[in-house]
Parts: structure tokens; sequence; C-alpha cells
């Protein structure tokens, strides 16, 4: 067909696929017509979570560890997916990539040749099983593993030593951490927590 010959665009004949179901938190959807504003071709990743990160910053007060209060808290409420002896395995709460965890002493230590050989061992136990349990949750196709010791070297809770342990899949990385600082994680916090756990060997 010519283009000519096709009949001018009505706005008003356009349709809309009806309403169809609610929000998870309860709000009915609403079609983009009925929303103020003007209509454009961009696509926007909306994450209400990142506010916590935006306006308070990655830093805790320094009397404030997160991870020595963490295993304070339920596993559910401080991203903990396992408990050991002397040290524990939790998600990280600003993640790089999906899955991203961390292995931490319980003790609040800064520096890997201050820890005990027992901690020494045993996180290099639970980075092992991190690595087996991530591979069966992800599927991923690899790993980025390691420690960042002192702020100098990039530790954003230097005072406390945590092994990062983040899964990698081919072309995970996009423009977005580049030109908007942004990361798309397609699994939300908790429901990759509950995966984690779950895979965990007894």
């Amino acid at each position: 067909m010519q283009r000519d010959s096709l009949p001018p665009f009505d706005p008003a004949e356009a349709q809309e696929p009806p309403l169809v179901g609610e929000h998870a938190w309860g709000a009915p959807t609403q079609m983009s017509s009925e929303l103020p504003g003007v209509p454009d071709h961009f696509q926007r990743l909306w994450t209400p979570y990142r506010m916590v990160y935006i306006q308070q910053g990655q830093m805790p007060d320094e009397e404030a560890c997160p991870f020595c209060r963490a295993p304070e808290l339920s596993d559910d409420q401080g991203l903990i997916v396992h408990r050991g002896e002397t040290c524990f395995v939790l998600l990280n709460l600003f993640p790089y990539n999906t899955g991203h965890i961390m292995v931490c002493p319980y003790r609040h230590v800064g520096m890997y040749d201050q820890a005990t050989t027992e901690e020494v061992a045993e996180m290099a136990v639970l980075t092992q099983t991190a690595m087996r349990v991530l591979s069966q949750v992800t599927r991923c196709q690899g790993f980025n593993i390691g420690l960042n010791q002192g702020r100098i070297a990039g530790a954003g809770i230097a005072d406390h030593l945590h092994q990062h342990i983040v899964p990698r899949w081919s072309l995970d990385s996009n423009f977005f951490p580049i030109i908007a600082k942004t990361k798309a994680l397609p699994i939300l916090l908790e429901d990759m927590r509950r995966d984690i756990q779950a895979a965990w060997p007894a």
C-alpha cells in the first residue's frame, strides 16, 4: 500500500487495551493516555529503592557498622542467606549484579591480615559454597571475587572485612552504568535472598 493511500491518523480512534488487574500494592492500573505529561519514545526504569542510596549516601555513621548490625536482625531483615561459626553470608544492599553477596566475619575487624586462621578458613569455604549456590540459582557464567582493603582501595565499609562475590553473565554490562550510573537488576533483593537461602546446603 502506498503511503499516500493510508488514511490520516485520528488520535480519537486510537484504542488501548482494557484495564487488567492491579499492581502488587493494590492500586489499579491506569492507561498512559490518562496520565499527565507529554508522551515520548523513552522508556523509564523505575527504581525507588535507590533513593536510600541517593539521599543518604553509601557510608553509614561511623558508630553504626551494618555488618555488625546485620546478624542481630532476622535473616530477611539483614539480607542474610547463611550463618556460619565465625562468618556469615549476606546480600549486598547496593548490588553490582543480581545475586551480589558478601562473606563477613562476625568480628569487627578491618583487614584480611587481622583475621584469625579460623575466620580466613571459613571465608574460603563459604566463598566456594556461594559460587556453587549462585551457579545453581542464577545460572551465571563467571564471578568477580575480591576484597577491597582500606578506604583508599575502594572499601565502602573499610572497618569491617567483607569479601565480594559477584555473578557475571556474558553481555551483562551495558550503557546504563557508564551513562546513567544505574544498574538494571531484574530480581528484587528479598526474592534473591530467599532463593539463595533455599538452595544453600544444610
